[in-house]
């Protein structure tokens, strides 16, 4: 069986809550070796469209504008406008065009304001990126991604806060990735641009400022990860976290606190929606015997939901001693009110509380 936690209780209302500030980095890459999400994503942007002619962003205020969130930064006064292009408001046309574009031959890049625009243009993504390559029997590639924020901000309301990864991940002929940290933007990034078929850039507008460790090997030019793989985060014995994208951040500062009072988790970043690298959870599973997965989405056929079923379908189903747990947002809406919005999102304090309850502790 698979349980939803959800959360409506006052103590969420009074819980202190750390507010993520947006910020820009000017500088690249610090002399500890730190750069920001924001940084990765323009600097993979920047090796691919170095590396290849053939790759081009279009999208609003991309270019002039250097991007609405400043990832674009810089491309446009090196790549010109005809590489770099801004668009009308308009994403059912733009899309349209960068569709058009990739099954011609060339690379876009297009980015959506945020993806909860994407929906003027999902039958362009659904069906003529997702489905072509299998309607021309394997004789039109489509290589393009969609890029741009998803999942919830801050004080944006219901039309601009939703996760997008469930309904995209549905899709057969989509590549989905949910990245976390500089790391994974700028590896998986770069993946996907490369990649011959459409892949769906899940970003997190909380994320583009945080600052992450990164090696030399991230910093070159040929580094790529590999779609499809997950990254365990943090090893551990006692129990399995299971997260994408801002959930990532929410589970390891979970898995800390536990530690304090003994328990252990294994933090697995999931990197890529579809396909799951449900091979790395069940591993886990297997060790530790107990698994809740984290996300900021809804409940409802959420893609905590498909790794419940997935293990249940699989022989870590046997390992379990204690059900499948979704610790997930409220089944809501978006509400505006700050105190309503912490209260339909998964806090730190409810993953600690579930896993407790899990364990029997």
């Amino acid at each position: 069986m698979a349980f939803t936690i959800s959360f409506h209780k006052s103590s969420v209302l009074t819980s202190t809550v750390k507010i993520l500030k947006r910020s820009l980095n000017t500088t690249r890459v610090l002399a500890n070796k730190q750069m920001t999400v924001r940084d990765a994503l323009n600097s993979a942007m920047d090796d691919e469209m170095e590396r290849d002619e053939r790759v081009f962003i279009l999208g609003e205020e991309v270019a002039m504008y250097d991007g609405a969130y400043k990832v674009s930064r810089g491309l446009y006064k090196k790549y010109g406008e005809k590489r770099v292009i801004d668009t009308p408001i308009t994403e059912i046309g733009f899309a349209g065009i960068a569709v058009g574009a990739a099954m011609a031959g060339l690379r876009p890049i297009c980015e959506f304001m945020t993806f909860n625009f994407s929906l003027q243009a999902i039958d362009h993504v659904i069906n003529s990126a997702a489905k072509t390559f299998y309607m021309s029997a394997g004789m039109v590639n489509v290589p393009i991604v969609f890029r741009g924020p998803n999942g919830a901000a801050a004080g944006v309301a219901a039309q601009h806060s939703q996760c997008f990864g469930a309904w995209y991940s549905q899709c057969p002929g989509l590549k989905v990735i949910s990245p976390y940290s500089s790391e994974d933007a700028r590896g998986l990034l770069k993946a996907a641009i490369r990649d011959p078929d459409p892949v769906v850039f899940l970003e997190n507008e909380l994320l583009y400022g945080n600052q992450y460790p990164i090696t030399d090997e991230v910093l070159d030019k040929d580094f790529v990860l590999p779609i499809g793989k997950a990254k365990i985060e943090r090893k551990g014995d006692h129990i399995t976290f299971v997260a994408h994208s801002k959930g990532v951040e929410l589970a390891l500062d979970a898995a800390k606190e536990l530690s304090s009072v003994g328990i252990e988790t294994e933090v697995i970043n999931l990197r890529s929606l579809r396909p799951l690298d449900i091979n790395t959870i069940i591993q886990s599973v297997v060790r530790t015997n107990h698994i809740i997965s984290i996300e900021q989405g809804w409940p409802y056929a959420g893609i905590g939901s498909e790794i419940a079923a997935q293990i249940m379908e699989s022989e870590a189903f046997y390992h379990l001693d204690a059900p499948v747990i979704r610790v997930t947002g409220a089944d809501v809406p978006m509400p505006y009110t700050k105190s309503l919005e912490i209260a339909a999102l998964p806090q730190i304090n409810n993953i600690v509380d579930a896993a407790k309850k899990l364990l029997g502790v």
